[in-house]
């Protein structure tokens, strides 16, 4: 049963995995959803799931800004930056800072901005030393999201990301579509976030806005992936791919893929717990997995 409808309109730059992850939770309490993607045809899809959608890339402005975003109670941008600089702000900046009645702004950023830790722990408080450029253009994104803040008084919040997992982008599937492979590199760990969980730490954050904020988003165990690979094998009974050395199979990665490998770092996750009150449904990629497994 749908819950009745409410004030809170939810405007999205960049309608992806987790932004409509959040999207079904704040529909399902009533609210009302907008948001832009690429698309005609993703378009007609979101429109048939409720929502309201406009078209929107770096060649492709919103056509009328003001009345795409009039009744916006609270905003959220997934939209990487590119070579360019942040695709949302060069259009919309003046936009966004004079949108009326803004309770809650939020920025989809990553962990990547703290680099390379040699294992070591990092928490929001941790300086920024992004390596890649991937990563050094989310940290100009986040000082920029960042001066709405300062200079216009606009609620912003960033978050930054681990990778995220969730229905039909896991482990399970690498395994059953044959893709799965366990490369190793010693010592070498990722974290990472159930989408879901993802979308209770966004709706946490509106219910507490604390503008200025940043908080990292990751479940409570950063895993070696050779590791998840063979839990999701394990799961699905099915021999594991066998171990492949990182220096052997380096030569056959994207340049993004090694990217994340040239990473290593164990990221803290408190400040969601303690400030926004979350409690993760999938603290770790086994519980994770498990679910998605039961739930096909």
């Amino acid at each position: 049963m749908t819950a009745a409808p409410t004030a809170n309109r939810l405007f999205v730059f960049g309608l992806g995995f987790s932004a409509q992850a959040l999207a079904r939770r704040l529909r399902a309490q009533g609210w009302r959803v907008a948001g832009t993607c690429r698309s005609e045809a993703k378009a007609a899809a979101l429109a048939r799931a409720g929502i309201e959608v406009f078209l929107f890339d770096r060649g492709r402005k919103l056509q009328d800004a003001g009345g795409a975003l009039a009744g916006t109670t609270h905003l959220l941008s997934s939209v990487p930056p590119d070579e360019a600089g942040d695709p949302v702000l060069d259009h919309h900046d003046r936009d966004l800072a004079v949108l009326k009645g803004l309770a809650w702004s939020g920025y989809l950023s990553t962990t990547g901005v703290y680099g390379d830790r040699k294992g070591g722990w990092v928490s929001e408080s941790s300086p920024l030393r992004a390596r890649s450029l991937r990563a050094t253009r989310r940290v100009a994104a986040e000082s920029r999201w960042f001066d709405l803040h300062t200079h216009h008084t606009q609620p912003v919040h960033i978050f930054r990301l681990a990778g995220i997992y969730g229905p039909g982008r896991s482990a399970l599937d690498q395994v059953r579509a044959g893709t799965a492979r366990r490369i190793v590199k010693p010592d070498q760990v990722f974290s990472r976030i159930h989408v879901d969980d993802l979308a209770a730490v966004l709706a946490a954050s509106m219910a507490r806005p604390d503008s200025g904020r940043i908080y990292n988003v990751c479940d409570d165990e950063a895993a070696a992936p050779q590791d998840v690979i063979a839990f999701a094998c394990e799961l699905l009974g099915v021999a594991p791919p066998p171990e492949i050395p990182y220096e052997q199979a380096a030569s056959e990665m994207s340049e993004m893929a090694r990217s994340f490998y040239a990473e290593n770092k164990r990221v803290a996750n408190w400040r969601i717990k303690e400030e926004l009150g979350v409690r993760l449904a999938y603290p770790d990629y086994r519980a994770g997995l498990r679910a998605l497994l039961a739930a096909g």
